[in-house]
């Protein structure tokens, strides 16, 4: 089978890796943001062309404000050091959640990086930031009801293809392959909508030890597996 042209990545674990140091949370979520560097570099050597992050659920809110201080100056400094060498490497940024009530100078951070990579064809990074899969399902549905009130055609029925075009990842194709890390097997409010066929690989390592050797590892896990999307591939499968 070809390699995920889509690779998403639930990267978790920051927090234990820290406390098996001996060390405050904050330490595991720079080494984090390392983790992050190395991915963003090798993803577009094995073919990813697709590389989206949950960085920040909108959950995320409820931790400790120490915490989310922390998380968001880590988002910043990211960006901002790490701007330059994204869009000269062809990387297109996009950040996909909810934006209602974030700080303005986070806003424009955000915005500065969309617009700076935006013509970027070698790897388009999404990082899901105050994102959570419910929340934007249901901006979406929102949003198809506040045009159907303004259209004339306001009793056509939708189909998924309109739900599709709603969500934060209009334009993207769903993910071929979702990797978590830490151990951990669920989705926690993540990509509920385009996960619908993707595969998934949980590997024990928690995300700071995240590195070139462990996407290997995800893709080979990949490449053994069978996609059918419902159907039955072979006439033996058929017979089972």
């Amino acid at each position: 089978m070809a390699g995920p042209e889509h690779v998403a990545i639930i990267m978790d674990g920051n927090g234990r890796w820290a406390n098996a140091r001996s060390m405050p949370r904050a330490f595991g979520h720079k080494a984090g943001v390392e983790a992050v560097r190395r991915t963003v570099r090798a993803a577009p050597r094995f073919g990813i062309r697709h590389l989206t992050l949950y960085a920040f659920s909108s959950e995320n809110w409820s931790r400790p404000p120490d915490e989310v201080r922390d998380l968001l100056g880590l988002l910043r400094l990211y960006i901002n050091r790490d701007l330059s060498e994204l869009a000269a490497n062809g990387v297109c940024v996009r950040v996909i959640g909810g934006r209602e009530g974030l700080q303005p100078d986070l806003l424009d951070l955000i915005e500065r990086a969309e617009q700076r990579t935006r013509g970027n064809v070698r790897l388009n990074l999404n990082i899901a930031f105050n994102y959570g899969s419910r929340d934007e399902i249901l901006r979406a549905a929102q949003k198809l009801v506040d045009q159907a009130r303004q259209s004339p055609d306001c009793d056509r029925r939708l189909t998924s293809a309109d739900i599709t075009a709603a969500l934060d990842t209009a334009g993207l194709p769903d993910p071929d392959l979702i990797i978590r890390t830490s151990g951990e097997m669920r989705l926690s409010n993540f990509l509920l909508w385009q996960a619908a066929y993707s595969e998934f690989v949980f590997l024990d390592c928690m995300w700071p030890d995240f590195d070139e050797a462990e996407l290997v590892r995800a893709l080979e896990e990949y490449g053994r597996r069978e996609r059918r999307y419902g159907a039955v591939a072979t006439a033996r499968d058929a017979a089972l």
